[in-house]
């Protein structure tokens, strides 16, 4: 049976719309795992939604390249493609330092109160070994630090290019890799910015957004089905 982890629908959403979004969290989650195909069927069954609408929202997904169709064999969730985990990595090596070292000079007082909370949650979580609140407290607190510094439209790109990362750092994160490191970076680049101190925020964010390379090859080695060959 279809196990989803099912999110209140938006009201203003067009049914297309929550199919896609709610999908592409699974995935991105594991929920959904790599290599595990999708029924249009079974979906319209569990949400109770018409084909029309799930087929659109697995086109789009399809394109996104977060799932596979097999001609005469059907829908599955792409694998994870190290080439694209890798061109996303870069594309955040070289933005991520940078609204780091910004928001040194301009980073609104609200938000930086946001990324201290978080950091506090992330300490608890990582006790509790949540790794599902842990993951989404790590895109949270990226996403309120281009927020904090008016680069909310560059976010959305990298997030765009984020979905092989994301799964990838979701397995780290279920495998209690770095998670002490994590939150020391975390709170450490807060420090920085609260300290407006520009070349401690940029070094220390290059060292955290080159982290997923020191788990990589042993996350190939552990989840070996889950990645596309190379």
């Amino acid at each position: 049976m279809l196990d989803l982890e099912l999110s209140k629908p938006d009201p203003r959403q067009s049914a297309r719309d929550y199919v896609y979004d709610m999908l592409r969290d699974n995935i991105i989650r594991l929920k959904l795992k790599p290599g595990q195909p999708l029924s249009e069927n079974e979906l319209a069954a569990k949400l109770r939604i018409s084909r029309t609408p799930i087929r659109e929202a697995l086109a789009r997904l399809s394109q996104e390249q977060l799932l596979e169709v097999l001609p005469q064999r059907g829908t599955y969730v792409s694998l994870i493609d190290l080439d694209q985990v890798e061109e996303a990595r870069f594309v955040r090596e070289q933005l991520e330092p940078a609204v780091a070292r910004a928001a040194c000079e301009r980073f609104a007082s609200d938000h930086l109160v946001q990324l201290e909370m978080n950091v506090l949650l992330f300490e608890k979580f990582v006790g509790e070994k949540n790794y599902a609140k842990l993951f989404g407290l790590d895109i949270q607190f990226h996403e309120t630090l281009f927020a904090g510094g008016g680069k909310e439209r560059t976010w959305k790109i990298v997030n765009a290019m984020n979905a092989h990362l994301s799964r990838i750092r979701m397995l780290s994160l279920a495998s209690e890799f770095n998670w002490s490191t994590i939150v020391a970076q975390h709170r450490a680049i807060v420090e920085a910015i609260s300290g407006r101190n520009p070349d401690e925020a940029e070094r220390i964010m290059k060292e955290h957004v080159t982290l997923i390379l020191q788990d990589q090859e042993a996350l190939v080695r552990k989840f070996e089905g889950f990645f596309k060959p190379r």
